[in-house]
């Protein structure tokens, strides 16, 4: 079977010789249609942040392959999504549906392609038949970044909702895989006025196809005095930051609003002072982790009514080292997608 693998800091191999997993009790064999290529692979190619080896590919869609002889309810040929963080299963977040934020996250491999086998691979073995969604009419290849350039965006912005009325603003920034998506999820389910921000020409015309009423250049030495223009002395209630560099973490304590909500979910290394003074008092600093499997399900819903879409491209896998290095070189539309 192929593979994409992690072998130790900058060492990813395709390999032709894993044997293809054969499953047993509540596990399910997928045969993979789609793996998207995330941001999160990088800090782990990178930087290690994750012992190897183990199967790359975190964001996983296809069809059903196989199951254990305990599982119901699916059957070979279902198209479904996996759930990205698997959590122990019996804790308090866990029966929640917040895997994401399972009490026992510390102590184990997080999930597949973060530290057990993933979904960049011809055939993926996933733990639990609790760990999938249905996408019934979905591509699964346009479907498979749902489960974090879609999810992860969608969770932040529920944190959110009492705050996103139609007389606010919310400032979007870093319009890459998922601030592409989040711009798509603010406009289907909030009445705020979107600004989007970027470095990029290019990702802030898409940003306003995608429907951004205002896009600023957060380049500019003057970013925060166009974004508090635009909203006037309120500043802006929600601050989404998906690059989480030091110079957005900045731009964003000094455009959010007093109660506002700064939301960082980009891991670009930056770090904020929360010091008397740095951020508006009532300000809310939250760091927000992948989202729930419910909130999944309603991702696949807006999918399915056509009210989001990811941008794409496909790739052959044995591309996946040009593509990292496309995306670190910030090279990349939307999402890439590896297809086995």
């Amino acid at each position: 079977m192929k593979a994409v693998r992690y072998l130790g800091v900058n060492d990813v191999k395709i390999v032709n010789d894993l044997v293809k997993p054969k499953p047993s009790g509540d596990q399910v064999l997928i045969k993979i249609a789609g793996a998207g290529v995330c941001h999160s692979d990088l800090h782990v190619i990178d930087h290690g942040t994750v012992p190897g080896p183990f199967t790359l590919g975190h964001e996983n869609a296809g069809y059903i392959e196989e199951v254990g002889e305990s599982v119901s309810g699916y059957k070979k040929g279902d198209a479904v999504l996996v759930y990205g963080p698997w959590g122990c299963g019996h804790c308090k977040p866990c029966q929640q549906s917040f895997e994401n934020y399972c009490d026992h996250q510390s102590e184990r491999a997080f999930g597949g392609g973060l530290g057990l086998d993933g979904g960049m691979a011809e055939y993926m073995l996933v733990p639990s038949s609790r760990l999938l969604v249905p996408i019934y009419d979905l591509d699964p290849v346009l479907a498979a970044p749902l489960t974090d350039a879609a999810l992860t965006p969608y969770s932040a912005i529920k944190r959110s909702l009492n705050k996103l009325t139609p007389d606010e603003y919310v400032v979007v920034m870093g319009i890459g895989g998922l601030g592409h998506t989040a711009l798509q999820i603010l406009k289907e389910t909030t009445g705020a006025t979107v600004i989007a921000c970027d470095i990029s020409d290019d990702k802030l015309n898409f940003a306003k196809q995608l429907g951004a009423t205002y896009v600023i250049n957060s380049k500019d030495t003057d970013a925060a005095e166009q974004i508090k223009k635009i909203t006037g002395i309120k500043k802006a209630k929600v601050v989404l930051d998906f690059v989480g560099a030091p110079s957005t973490m900045e731009l964003g304590a000094q455009v959010v609003s007093l109660n506002g909500d700064l939301t960082i979910v980009g891991l670009g290394g930056g770090s904020l002072s929360v010091a008397s003074g740095k951020i508006p008092f009532g300000t809310s600093v939250t760091m927000p982790y992948w989202g729930s499997q419910a909130e999944l399900v309603e991702v696949v819903a807006l999918a399915r009514q056509g009210k989001i879409h990811i941008e794409i491209e496909k790739f052959p896998m044995d591309r996946v080292l040009e593509v990292y290095d496309k995306m670190r070189n910030g090279q990349l539309k939307g999402r890439a997608v590896l297809i086995p």
